[in-house]
């Protein structure tokens, strides 16, 4: 199984409550918790600059990652992740075993390509939203790609692109299509479709001046 990050871990005793978790951040330590398979969740921390190092990297949040935890090493997936409001810092990392034979279900980026040189906006004037940048998949871990393309090369303006739209390598599917949602992730509209929605607030706007100026 490839993986493409490795986080050396420390197993730590998880029965002290959140003031252990608290002086364990004060050592440069980020508490996390790592579940799934048949085993027990183990209560795990992880150095919390090479943690920060890590997850400048987008790749962190959708490919497999290596817990090396002593002389054994665990492939898992980051499932949740909790910041300072306030502060550069992690706080806590919650992870998922990955076994070859269990799929998975992750978020991975969704990335457009082409934009610029469709006809909806190169010489039809659009402007393009992106309606999802991330889309949730199923895969056993073998088959789980970094991300997913778009192209919007052919794309006019007026039309939408949907989960349907977007190549899918084999082995992978997409959650919502599995439950009958075939979601829009991208469109070419016209820039009257903004001015349109700006006037109403722009005539509010000039209304209230005088009445304003009025009032003083």
């Amino acid at each position: 199984m490839k993986t493409a990050f490795e986080l050396v871990a420390e197993v730590r005793d998880d029965t002290q409550g959140k003031g252990a978790s608290r002086r364990l951040r004060h050592t440069g330590r980020v508490p996390a918790i790592m579940y799934g398979g048949k085993a027990a969740p183990t209560a795990l921390s992880f150095d919390h600059q090479k943690l920060l190092v890590a997850l400048e990297n987008e790749r962190f949040f959708s490919t497999l990652l290596a817990i090396k935890i002593g002389d054994s090493t665990q492939p898992a997936i980051l499932k949740d992740l909790h910041r300072h409001p306030a502060k550069t810092q992690v706080l806590h990392l919650d992870l998922q075993r990955v076994f070859d034979d269990q799929p998975i279900h992750m978020t991975i980026p969704l990335h457009f390509k082409n934009a610029a040189i469709s006809p909806g906006v190169k010489t039809q004037g659009g402007l393009v939203s992106h309606l999802a940048n991330e889309v949730d998949i199923i895969c056993l871990p073998k088959d789980l790609p970094e991300f997913l393309e778009l192209d919007l090369a052919e794309m006019q303006i007026g039309e939408t692109k949907r989960l349907s739209d977007v190549p899918l390598p084999a082995g992978v599917q997409f959650v919502a299509l599995a439950h009958g949602r075939d979601e829009a992730v991208v469109a070419i509209h016209h820039p009257r479709a903004e001015e349109a929605e700006a006037t109403p607030a722009a005539a509010a706007a000039t209304e209230a001046a005088p009445a304003a100026a009025a009032g003083t």
